[in-house]
């Protein structure tokens, strides 16, 4: 059984600004409204035959997409990247641009890239984390984080 849950009409969604290095466009720092859809598949189970309490799944996405909201996203794996520090201020460069912003403007993802791609597998993997610890019956959970209405990229945690 699955249960889907379309996040314009849940507000499952956030803005955040953020950078793919050494892409032709998408090199220099932009935003995106986002939203995220979810799907999760498992068993029924519990008092009330769920496979999963609807408001549940829409507090955890909410939880992580705020702290995303706001933010300038930035991935700590990405191989263009050399980091000078991380501690009060984020500075960084990608080769000849050089960056300093304050800690707080900040989310630093342990990611090679903040790509619709990589968030989507970023945000399944924390609900699926998150969902297993309350019902061990979820066999997948997917994810679609869209930079904008009609263009996103899904992924798919199943279990191990």
């Amino acid at each position: 059984m699955k249960i889907v849950i379309n996040g314009i009409h849940a507000n499952l969604r956030f803005s955040a600004a953020h950078m793919i290095p050494k892409h032709e466009s998408c090199g220099v720092i932009h935003g995106h409204s986002y939203i995220v859809d979810v799907v999760v598949e498992g068993e029924r189970s519990g008092e009330f035959g769920f496979v999963v309490d609807f408001k549940k799944v829409k507090s955890i996405v909410r939880g992580i997409c705020k702290e995303l909201d706001h933010k300038l996203l930035i991935p700590l794996k990405n191989p263009e990247m050399q980091f000078k520090s991380t501690e009060g201020s984020v500075e960084f460069s990608i080769g000849k641009k050089e960056y300093k912003l304050p800690a707080e403007d900040c989310c630093l993802l342990d990611l090679p890239s903040t790509s619709a791609e990589d968030l989507s597998e970023y945000f399944a993997e924390k609900l699926y984390r998150e969902l297993e610890a309350l019902n061990g019956e979820i066999s997948s959970v997917q994810i679609c984080v869209n930079e904008g209405i009609g263009q996103g990229a899904y992924f798919t945690k199943n279990r191990d």
